[in-house]
């Protein structure tokens, strides 16, 4: 009997709508879904301990291998909603910046808009453990990502949207988060992967009543801030930010 493939998942609200339509179609049977964060997912499929997920983008340079496994795909072409640089004072004055360990991704589109968009160089610290945003006081701003964004929202004085910033600076969309595999899929796998997709997609109406959520507006988020088609201005806006990251990377940044 064919294994069945290893499906890593991020567990956030933005990952719902694909994942209503891959547990809503005959594709999970062929599927073993495991849960975990972004940044863990992403080492475990550089690990092979899983063959394809969600995964955040910055972890391709770091694959021997690596194919795009559908035409979805959690990206933005403005405001994201949900990664964010948060701050009690103006970006200017942000002398240190808290990074969530939860995304390098996100790190590092935080780390390239500093320098390039905002033209600011503050200090860095990796926030360790889950809680940290008790710590974005004063000088001090933290970037926050998934759905603890939410709550941070309406905390701090001042939101820096990362998705809008990008595209202020690029003109372009930016894809967070694709399907990656670390191996070639079969193709009917891949196909039938594809259209379970686009059926969560079909079904947001039902997801955000199925929702009990009350700190933003699901609508909105998943019809707005969330785009999930990796089309053309995503896809350049993807290349555009490897070739930055490319450019960026430093010692610390190594490990994903």
């Amino acid at each position: 009997m064919q294994r069945k493939i290893r499906l890593g998942v991020i567990n956030y609200l933005n990952v719902k709508p694909l994942l209503y339509g891959i547990q809503h179609s005959p594709v999970i049977n062929d599927i073993e879904i495991i849960e975990t964060f972004p940044a863990k997912l992403a080492q475990m499929l550089v690990m092979d301990e899983v063959d394809a997920g969600i995964v955040p983008v910055a972890i391709i340079p770091h694959l021997k291998e690596h194919h795009i496994v559908s035409d979805y795909c959690i990206g933005c072409d403005g405001p994201v909603a949900t990664v964010c640089l948060f701050s009690e004072v103006p970006v200017n004055r942000i002398q240190k910046v808290l990074l969530d360990y939860q995304s390098r991704t996100s790190v590092m589109l935080a780390k390239i808009l500093l320098k390039r968009y905002w033209n600011i160089e503050p200090e860095f610290e990796d926030a360790k453990g889950e809680e940290y945003r008790h710590r974005i006081t004063g000088t001090t701003a933290g970037l926050v990502i998934g759905d603890r964004a939410f709550e941070q929202r309406r905390q701090s004085t001042y939101i820096y949207d990362l998705g809008e910033a990008w595209k202020d600076y690029t003109g372009l969309g930016f894809v967070f988060a694709a399907w990656i595999a670390n191996k070639a899929l079969p193709p009917g796998f891949v196909a039938d992967f594809n259209a379970a997709n686009a059926l969560g997609l079909e079904n947001i109406e039902q997801i955000v009543r199925d929702s009990a959520f009350n700190l933003f507006d699901l609508h909105q988020y998943y019809k707005y801030n969330i785009n999930y088609v990796m089309d053309e201005r995503k896809k350049a806006g993807l290349e555009e930010f490897l070739f930055q990251l490319k450019q960026m990377v430093l010692p610390e940044d190594i490990n994903v």
